[in-house]
């Protein structure tokens, strides 16, 4: 009877592993084709062979992609502009924020969080109109800062940050801190931020990924081609009207997605450790 158990049970672990490496697998499928498609010519690509093999038509491919509008060193310093201040000020500030709702008692607190909620439920296409001529009236077009300061509003970010401070935060630690004489925003740069860096980290994973892919913005506030950021410049690789370079179109989409692989390599531990300390309820 033991061993039919115990022969179920390897059975059962077998089935886990073999699911769990198909769904890897297919995970990863379409980022092999695009890296694999990006050493392939044209040609090779439009003849519709699926192939794993890459190809040698990888410098051409280099070559056609920069006599274009891309720009990768323009690009990539542009994107980073943008994603590393926004990723800063949307992470800290929205962590501020929800320390106050956390930390305090006060009288409208149920009603400001529940703006924020209903705020979370507006699409930001909604408002981009009127965004926009907002940022025309005060000159603020072709400025990587109508770009970087709205991500301070996060209300997204906001209610992340409360549901994970309500299990994670001990607020015994910050009570000591204020019996011993610590102003409130000493409190909060040295206290709470350190014990709150698993859930900023997550946050900042999921907002540097936003904010390097983002498109739409950029393409309405930003004509100027020096500043142009990664995304759009991909978005003009479609080539002229008589051929399209898929090899090229490839290599600048695999350009753009580096950055992505590098930011979730480095701090995808973070993710799991946020994610799930912050769902532990004590």
């Amino acid at each position: 009877m033991k061993a039919s158990n115990r022969n179920g049970a390897l059975a059962y672990k077998i089935f886990q592993y073999t699911v769990c490496i198909l769904l890897t697998l297919l995970s990863l499928f379409p980022f092999i084709i695009m890296i694999v498609n990006a050493t392939r010519s044209s040609t090779q690509i439009q003849s519709h062979a699926l192939s794993l093999i890459p190809s040698k038509y990888l410098m051409n491919n280099m070559s056609v992609l920069t006599s274009k509008t891309f720009h990768p060193l323009t690009g990539f310093k542009n994107s980073a502009i943008i994603s590393i201040c926004a990723t800063a000020l949307s992470v800290y500030f929205s962590t501020l924020t929800a320390y106050s709702v956390v930390a305090y008692d006060w009288k409208m607190k149920k009603a400001f969080f529940a703006v924020i909620m209903a705020i979370m439920m507006i699409p930001a296409t909604v408002s981009s109109i009127g965004f926009y001529q907002f940022m025309y009236k005060i000159g603020m077009t072709n400025n990587y800062l109508a770009l970087i300061l709205p991500a301070i509003a996060a209300p997204s970010t906001v209610f992340f940050m409360r549901q994970y401070m309500i299990p994670a935060l001990p607020m015994e630690i910050v009570q000591s801190a204020r019996i011993d004489g610590a102003g409130e925003f000493l409190t909060f740069n040295k206290i709470v931020l350190p014990l709150c860096k698993p859930g900023m980290a997550t946050q900042a994973i999921f907002i540097f990924v936003f904010q390097w892919n983002n498109l739409f913005m950029p393409m309405i506030l930003l004509t100027n081609k020096e500043k142009w950021t990664m995304p759009m410049m991909v978005s003009q690789l479609s080539g002229d009207m008589y051929k399209t370079e898929y090899g090229a179109v490839y290599l600048g989409l695999l350009l753009t997605v580096l950055p992505i692989f590098v930011i979730y390599f480095l701090l995808s531990k973070y993710i799991i450790a946020g994610v799930a300390l912050g769902g532990v309820k004590e």
